[in-house]
């Protein structure tokens, strides 16, 4: 119900927004550096792994934009004292950031982020009973594109709120780093 909820009122707010603004569609995918904070956040190191998928960049008036994405993200942490546990956390990613656009093709960028749970796993063993289904979070970060090529780079900060234990006996939270690259179709 959540997600659909969400759905629809981002599917409002990026119609409303797109009636008579330029719209450019791009492809993105880089690096993420995950791990869990919380209160068992001092057992968990970062594990290393990747982003990618869709994004629309929407240019309301100069210098404001809207853009939202659709992104399958590879999360989770490992044990910090090296010993075998590793959990990962695949999730279907839907942030809507908004952008101030400076002239010399920077960019800063922040806003929410919804995750939908695609997998977890423990090791070899599916643990995705134990995680709820979303996660509500914040994205900040900068980006730039080089004007005349639509091409660009992302850096990336993404808070989670949500506590993602099913059970609500202790606290977790996603937080994560992503760097990547983009590139925006028919760029101007």
């Amino acid at each position: 119900m959540k997600q659909s909820f969400f759905a629809i009122i981002s599917f409002l707010i990026i119609s409303s927004a797109v009636q008579g603004q330029h719209v450019n569609i791009g492809v993105k995918g880089g690096l993420n550096v995950y791990t869990i904070g919380g209160d068992n956040s001092s057992g968990y190191a970062p594990i290393p792994s990747y982003h990618f998928g869709l994004l629309g960049h929407i240019h309301m008036d100069r210098p404001i934009a809207l853009q939202p994405e659709i992104v399958y993200s590879a999360q989770g942490a490992k044990d910090k004292n090296g010993g075998d546990l590793r959990l990962q956390l695949n999730y279907v990613n839907i942030p809507l950031l908004f952008q101030y656009m400076y002239d010399n093709g920077f960019r800063m960028q922040a806003g929410p982020q919804f995750g939908i749970l695609a997998s977890a796993k423990s090791g070899s063993t599916d643990v995705k009973s134990d995680y709820k289904s979303y996660d509500v979070g914040f994205s900040v970060g900068v980006s730039y594109v080089k004007p005349s090529t639509g091409f660009g780079y992302d850096l990336r900060y993404n808070h989670g709120f949500t506590n993602i234990n099913e059970n609500d006996a202790s606290k977790s939270f996603n937080r994560g780093i992503q760097v990547g690259f983009f590139y925006l179709f028919q760029h101007r």
